[in-house]
């Protein structure tokens, strides 16, 4: 039988605010164990939560850029669970009225089309504590730090079909408040952490399958592997004629699978209902436009900018505006060498490969964009040509020089432009190989390139491709 995945995804992103979401606590990271939790997020009696606001503008600020509804009046709610984490027995939360309605992204497919993705809603709530289960010999420790941190959970509606889809639509939302500067996106802190809900269904059926759920993976390759993992167990079970249950389960990166947690939830389960220490929230027209106009350049914008700017694919540009970090880069070095397509390549190629070898972000790279321009002017100077760029490049990230002048001069890796320095290279190799050359003139064109592989090698990759090809061509033919 064929099955269709069906994929929706439930975003933790934390906000970037100094502050927890109803107390004065510190939100930074890394602190000593239980250094930042006070008497409200340790839910002590007779204390009273009182909402940030920055918060608020924030939730806001995500929900005008996915052209959603922002609720004029919007509700808490005590989400009532136990845990050792939690020490109020609730998690204040929000339910029946969110901050954020309906609205929705696009995602890029792998052929390139554009497919929406609806988002069902974005609300936001306190994050519980942590519990540590390592050194402590067969006991749990309780950190409660990162108890009333403010999160916004962003729910989407099931509309991703494929691994690809869902992955895709991660690194969007990632991008999408980095951008807007609501949250750092720190994926190891905790800051940005996804839950998936997965099922399958026969190929053409409008019902859903039942679905199980994927608890906090928190990297876009352990979303990839995890939803992998559980579309196979699902088909398994399926095909010997089982049953899925409707679970809540965990997925083990180091054994690459997913195992039970507990029996999935309903909303009923969780007893909600409206704090009753906390005044409802109104949202007025006003504040959202005010909110509207402090938005930056979206991605997708930046994105068709930079098609129409700099003539670039729509693959090339999404590539270079799904981080704004890397936008800005693109920018100053294209602002400066005033070539579009030359920066993009060597961004995404040279550039990219380096990162992702060292596993460094574009703001840790050791060449910094002003430093990247003045490799690429001397190619188009024609100082040096683009495989000795290579080397240079190389060198300027190993740290052996600033600039790209002063690493040239050092290695002596300037350009032979001289026509008739590199006319006494071409000649010797055409007098030292006069079979090729027989073979060349005898119809095997694809000779040619052993010829400029050997002047190139004659004059360690100095002589001016150009000229090479152009006097081999004249006295060759």
């Amino acid at each position: 039988m064929e099955w269709e995945v069906v994929i929706g995804l439930e975003i933790h992103t934390q906000l970037a605010t100094k502050s927890k979401i109803f107390s004065g606590a510190s939100t930074t990271y890394g602190a000593e164990p239980n250094t930042q939790a006070c008497a409200i997020d340790l839910g002590m009696p007779g204390v009273l939560p009182v909402l940030n606001k920055d918060v608020v503008n924030m939730a806001v600020c995500f929900g005008l850029a996915i052209d959603a509804e922002i609720a004029p009046y919007s509700v808490f709610a005590r989400k009532n669970y136990f845990y050792p984490d939690l020490p109020k027995g609730y998690q204040i939360s929000q339910f029946e009225l969110p901050i954020v309605g309906l609205g929705h992204i696009f995602i890029e497919q792998e052929d390139g089309s554009k497919k929406r993705i609806g988002i069902t809603r974005a609300h936001l709530e306190e994050d519980a504590g942590k519990s540590l289960h390592e050194d402590f010999h067969g006991k749990t420790g309780i950190d409660l730090n990162r108890a009333g941190t403010p999160l916004l959970e962003i729910v989407s509606e099931p509309d991703m079909r494929s691994t690809a889809e869902a992955v895709a639509y991660m690194k969007k939302i990632h991008s999408l408040v980095r951008y807007l500067g609501i949250s750092d996106g720190n994926m190891q802190e905790g800051s940005f952490r996804c839950d998936a809900n997965i099922s399958l269904r026969p190929k053409g059926q409008e019902e859903l399958g039942t679905r199980t759920e994927l608890k906090n993976i928190n990297s876009f390759r352990f979303i990839e592997k995890a939803i992998n993992y559980e579309i196979e167990r699902q088909m398994d079970i399926l095909e010997t004629g089982g049953v899925i249950t409707q679970e809540t389960r965990l997925y083990d990166a180091n054994k690459n699978e997913t195992r039970p947690m507990r029996s999935k939830e309903e909303a009923n389960d969780y007893r909600y209902f409206p704090d009753p220490d906390l005044l409802p929230v109104e949202i007025t027209d006003e504040c959202k436009e005010k909110i509207r106009q402090s938005l930056p350049e979206l991605p997708d914008a930046k994105q068709q900018r930079f098609v129409n700017e700099y003539q670039l694919s729509d693959s090339d540009a999404n590539a270079l505006t799904l981080n704004k970090e890397t936008a800005n880069y693109y920018e100053t070095v294209t602002k400066k060498i005033k070539d579009p397509k030359l920066s993009a390549n060597w961004i995404l190629g040279e550039v990219s490969a380096y990162l992702n070898k060292e596993n460094k972000s574009i703001t840790t790279a050791p060449i910094q964009a002003e430093m990247l321009a003045g490799i690429l002017q001397r190619i188009k100077d024609n100082t040096i040509s683009g495989k000795i760029a290579k080397e240079v490049f190389d060198a300027m990230w190993k740290g052996e020089g600033n600039t790209a002048d002063a690493i040239i001069d050092k290695k002596g890796l300037k350009q032979i432009t001289d026509n008739s320095a590199i006319e006494g290279i071409v000649d010797t190799i055409i007098t030292d190989n006069p079979n090729e050359v027989a073979a060349y003139q005898g119809g095997k064109k694809k000779l040619f390139g052993f010829f400029v592989g050997q002047v190139m090698k004659a004059s360690k990759g100095k002589a001016n491709p150009a000229q090479v090809n152009a006097l081999l061509k004249q006295k060759l033919d």
